[in-house]
């Protein structure tokens, strides 16, 4: 017998949250019974037949769904996770998964309890090449060096999408937890110590907020990485991308499209190529081989990103699988990313 679709429930329609509502619509296993945003957006023609419902809480009583997709700002999101767990569902969370280490465990707690699904939307898990490049850089051993950013020289639509992310979280948190996570991939280590330090460029973001952000972080196995991220018209697109793990044994880079640019949502998955380079050296001193680049030809674009998280939502729920450990990563990496955001604010390393 076929299974009746999953009825959801997408909550905010943002940049991911149309794009999370466009792949419900087109995968036969979910039925959208509604839509929740404050306001009327602009939507994709196959969205624009669905009720738009301004209130997430009398939405969920009233329509009872089986699923939430929480696309929100991010102070919104343990708050309307909890709730939704409450009242029977699953439910799928954009990252970061909360604004506190104590909200995010809260939602963990709640859907264990609940006996339901947590998904966080960490893309760059469902993406080919960037499984491609964690399988790569961990056949090559700790200790690592991470280095890793996102820059975005923003304006416009985009700068204004920006600065409604600053009002509750910053760019080194909204952005370095799929970063932070992918080091936590890599290396299986625990965090043990955090480092930050931000600016605040624009006399257009809150004064207690900033737009340019740096954190290290120190890891068990003797692992050191770095994620920077800014935004903003003044941001400079030199450098912009850069996506580099090193071992005692080589290194894994990620190549980008040298016109590539810093605010198209497709370049900040998207990888090129990846390139292998191995240290070894032999009587001479020179290279035994040359660097290996592969191209990853057919890559899925952000939309088809997408697509694959709402199917891994689907498989988890019909299932049954074991998300353990994807809530568990969930969390450490946010602690990483919020310890370095203290660090910001205190001028102090913080000890996790």
């Amino acid at each position: 017998m076929t299974e009746k679709p999953i009825r959801v429930l997408v909550a905010g329609l943002g940049n991911m949250g149309r794009s999370h509502a466009l792949a419900y619509h087109n995968n036969p296993g979910f039925e959208i019974v509604g839509l929740v945003n404050r306001s009327t957006p602009e939507l994709a023609a196959e969205l624009q037949g669905y009720t738009i419902h301004p209130d997430f809480a009398t939405a969920l009583a009233e329509l009872k769904p089986d699923l939430c997709s929480i696309n929100t700002y991010s102070d919104s999101h343990a708050d309307y996770a909890v709730a939704a767990f409450e009242a029977g569902c699953d439910v799928f969370v954009e990252k970061p998964l909360a604004t506190t280490v104590a909200d995010a465990e809260r939602v963990v707690a709640a859907a264990r309890k609940a006996g339901r699904k947590l998904v966080i939307g960490y893309i760059l898990r469902h993406h080919p090449s960037w499984m491609k490049l964690i399988e790569e850089a961990r056949k090559l051993g700790p200790p690592y060096v991470f280095r890793m950013n996102l820059n975005q020289q923003s304006s416009g639509p985009t700068w204004a999408t920006h600065k409604s992310l600053m009002r509750t979280t910053s760019p080194i948190v909204d952005c370095g937890v799929h970063y932070v996570d992918v080091m936590c991939q890599i290396t299986d280590a625990r965090a043990v110590e955090v480092r930050g330090m931000g600016l605040r460029m624009s006399d257009e973001i809150a004064a207690d907020m900033y737009n340019y952000g740096h954190l290290q972080v120190l890891f068990e196995d003797g692992s050191v990485g770095w994620y920077e991220a800014g935004w903003g018209p003044m941001i400079s697109e030199t450098a912009f991308f850069v996506k580099d793990v090193m071992s005692p044994k080589g290194a894994v880079s990620i190549v980008m499209d040298p016109n590539a640019k810093s605010d198209d949502i497709d370049t900040h998955t998207k990888t090129s190529v990846i390139r292998l380079h191995t240290a070894e050296t032999g009587p001479d001193g020179k290279f035994i081989r040359p660097d290996q680049d592969m191209t990853m030809a057919g890559e899925p674009g952000h939309q088809a990103l997408c697509d694959l998280e709402q199917a891994f939502m689907l498989r988890a729920i019909r299932e049954d699988l074991n998300l353990d450990r994807h809530m568990a990563d969930a969390v450490a990496s946010l602690r990483i990313c919020l310890a370095a955001d203290e660090s910001v604010r205190t001028g102090q390393p913080v000890r996790l």
